[in-house]
């Protein structure tokens, strides 16, 4: 605990404040847009557009970010669009503004996010980066238990009346913003070069970065081509007959065991290599995705749930960990938002590709085919990828 410093508390408190906001809509996101009319391929191209908006603006604020050396102010500005976002979308019900709102809800995120995991970044050493990541996770993570808790409570109470909880969201975002004043720009120096970033700018990051980072960042990406939104998941659970109450009791005990599990996951990561752990959690997932193919009772979700949550444990918070361990420090927010911008382009066509395979096929298929995926991935990180590696800066 003596590792983590002054900037890596705050930062993990904003995020915890932000997932408690995010967490007490996503889990009924699903149920309330059915509710609204939006068939299951229409929220997975909601959901793929949203992602899509994201990844592009993660890569260019990535890229300004390590130009400008600057990091609170964009981090600032993500988690302010973003706590707009919850009350802006109970206004209407109207398809286009549940898009737009939606929208600005991901590009938020795509603000902050290289910014933020640059500073995380720059506050460890590469012996400790699984540990900072980890933690900063874990307390993201709590927020995911108290959001769909708040959430569960609510609907106890009001059963069906989902659109106030879109303006109560706006409470814990609210507090999340003032916190953000509380940081400070590490000492990353901007790049020598002055010349203004064009949007697409960090696609050429990609022609000059390691190659050790192509491999490792190709095969991230496909998995992700065939890792949809856990909107699905969620809309599975539904189609088995739990209830809005048991499918978000469910969804809090994945994020409970994600919660629990990164912090303790990092320190093994940084003992025993991230790879060993982020393959682990790969598997982890072709387990799950094949469950979800028999349909059960609600203890037999939970079981794949705890897993899902050991899942997210093992990869989230590692595979940044992993990538800033083989990127230039002073590349590491446009590394890691090329990753992430890619990522959330593939997100957008794993989503809508689940949603076309759900809608033609019927869930089983859908999730027979992320597994097989998955697991092909799995071996090729296995043999692509050596271990241990130098890290780089």
């Amino acid at each position: 605990m003596k590792l983590l410093t002054r900037t890596v508390w705050i930062l993990s408190f904003i995020s915890l404040l932000t997932d408690v906001a995010s967490e007490m809509l996503y889990p009924i996101m699903p149920i309330y847009l059915k509710s609204i009319g939006f068939s299951v391929l229409l929220i997975g191209i909601l959901e793929g557009i949203a992602e899509a908006t994201a990844g592009l603006s993660k890569g260019y604020f990535g890229k300004v970010s390590d130009s400008s050396g600057r990091r609170a102010p964009l981090i600032r500005m993500g988690y302010t669009l973003s706590a707009l976002s919850k009350p802006l979308m109970a206004v209407t019900i109207f398809p286009v503004w549940i898009f737009l709102t939606r929208t600005v809800d991901r590009l938020g995120k795509g603000i902050r996010t290289g910014a933020r995991d640059a500073l995380l970044s720059d506050e460890a050493t590469p012996d400790t980066k699984g540990r900072v990541f980890g933690f900063h996770r874990s307390m993201d993570t709590i927020g995911a238990v108290a959001g769909p808790s708040l959430a569960l409570l609510y609907l106890y109470v009001y059963p069906t009346s989902y659109r106030p909880l879109f303006l109560l969201a706006f409470i814990p975002g609210v507090l999340a913003i003032g916190l953000s004043f509380f940081l400070k720009d590490s000492k990353a120096k901007p790049k020598e070069n002055k010349a203004t970033v064009s949007f697409f700018s960090f696609l050429q990051y990609w022609k000059t970065s390691p190659a050790s980072y192509r491999k490792l960042v190709g095969g991230l990406l496909m998995f992700t081509l065939f890792n949809s939104s856990d909107v699905f998941l969620l809309l599975r659970i539904k189609q088995a007959g739990l209830s809005d109450t048991a499918t978000i009791g469910v969804y809090i005990f994945y994020n409970i065991v994600y919660a629990i599990a990164a912090f303790p996951l990092g320190i093994l990561a940084d003992r025993i290599g991230l790879k060993k752990v982020f393959i682990t959690g790969l598997l982890l997932f072709v387990v799950v995705y094949s469950g979800m193919t028999v349909t059960g009772v609600w203890y037999w979700y939970g079981l794949l749930f705890f897993m899902y949550g050991l899942y997210a444990a093992a990869t989230e918070g590692i595979s940044k960990a992993w990538i800033s361990n083989i990127t230039e420090k002073n590349d590491t927010a446009t590394a890691i938002g090329t990753y992430t911008g890619f990522q959330s382009i593939c997100t957008m066509l794993a989503s809508t590709l689940t949603g076309w395979l759900w809608f033609r096929f019927g869930a089983g298929p859908a999730f027979t085919v992320s597994a097989l995926m998955t697991l092909i991935v799995a071996f090729y990180l296995s043999r692509a990828m050596a271990e241990p590696w130098k890290a780089v800066g």
